[in-house]
């Protein structure tokens, strides 16, 4: 039996009969669906290629300018956030922590990681500033000086990795309790300190 490739086989001709209403059908269809109106061709060219948040921020864009967001219900008022539609099960706990001033645990440990981490900025800051003033002073610091400033910078990196190890525990904690939204990056401790020994270096 001989092969035969049927993809490249001639179409079958129409029938020679004009008045044919099938074939004039037929042949009317295929000329419109293989031809598009210039805004349809001018709307392929605009979007080919390009992101959806690209595609949807124009759409914004377009909205606000024909004015669809005016006067919307709510509109220049502070949101309602009395009731929380995602907070699911959780939604009594919530309520009643936030009638009694309170938040829920895992706010409360990030905001306990924010602050550890801003006093030891702080206390960091104060011993290089001291440090700084010691050697720019007109009279070279005493001995005495040099010993007590020495004694704290010693006393305080110690609290200081000692604290960072901590808050790496803290942040372990808080990013296997909560959604990948709300976790934090572990702090670098060795880098951290060797930082701290560079700002508060020694006096000999």
């Amino acid at each position: 039996m001989d092969f035969k490739d049927w993809r490249k086989s001639p179409p079958k001709p129409f029938d020679a009969d004009p008045s044919s209403s099938d074939q004039s059908a037929a042949l009317a269809g295929s000329e419109q669906s293989t031809h598009f109106t210039k805004e349809q061709q001018a709307a392929g060219q605009r979007f080919y290629g390009r992101r959806l948040a690209d595609h949807i921020d124009e759409q914004i864009r377009e909205a606000e300018e024909r004015g669809v967001f005016r006067n919307l219900p709510g509109l220049g008022q502070p949101l309602n956030l009395d009731t929380n539609p995602y907070a699911g099960e959780k939604a009594l706990g919530y309520s009643l922590l936030k009638s009694n001033g309170h938040l829920p645990a895992e706010i409360e440990l990030i905001r306990e990681i924010e602050r550890e981490q801003e006093r030891l900025v702080a206390r960091r800051a104060v011993l290089s500033k001291r440090g700084r003033d010691l050697r720019r002073r007109r009279v070279p610091p005493f001995a005495s000086e040099k010993r007590a400033y020495n004694s704290s910078v010693r006393k305080a990196l110690a609290e200081y990795e000692a604290t960072l190890r901590e808050l790496n525990r803290k942040i372990l904690t808080l990013n296997i309790s909560t959604p990948p939204s709300m976790h934090r990056v572990p702090l670098k401790v060795e880098h951290m300190v060797s930082e701290f020994r560079a700002e508060c270096p020694l006096f000999a």
